[in-house]
């Protein structure tokens, strides 16, 4: 299966993936959303930022879904993935604000 990554342009996440900085795609929610469960090793991923063309093809090289979070939670995941996922360390705190109510992370 083929999947849409569409990038918020203002963030820059795009060039970190070009660059290596950005290793791992999280996606944060209040309930179960697409690419929940849909979502498997081996499939494709293509990534664009909002308004643009398609410049990224990857391939997923692992899954992990987090369900029934807590801010704390939240705050743990940030620490350990944050750095892969192109966050940069001193970036956790307004993430961390942005998805504290967050329930589900894939």
């Amino acid at each position: 299966m083929e999947h849409l990554a569409i990038m918020r342009k203002s963030w820059g996440l795009t060039q970190k993936i070009l660059s290596g900085q950005k290793k791992i795609e999280s996606r944060w929610y209040k309930v179960k959303y697409v690419p929940w469960d849909r979502i498997k090793t081996g499939e494709i991923v293509y990534f664009k930022d909002s308004g643009e063309p398609i410049t990224i093809k990857t391939e997923v090289d692992k899954v992990i879904q987090f369900s029934d979070l807590t801010p704390e939670k939240v705050k743990e995941i940030l620490f350990q993935y944050g750095q892969s996922d192109g966050l940069g360390i001193n970036k956790i705190p307004e993430f961390f604000e942005m998805f504290k109510e967050k329930n589900i992370a894939c």
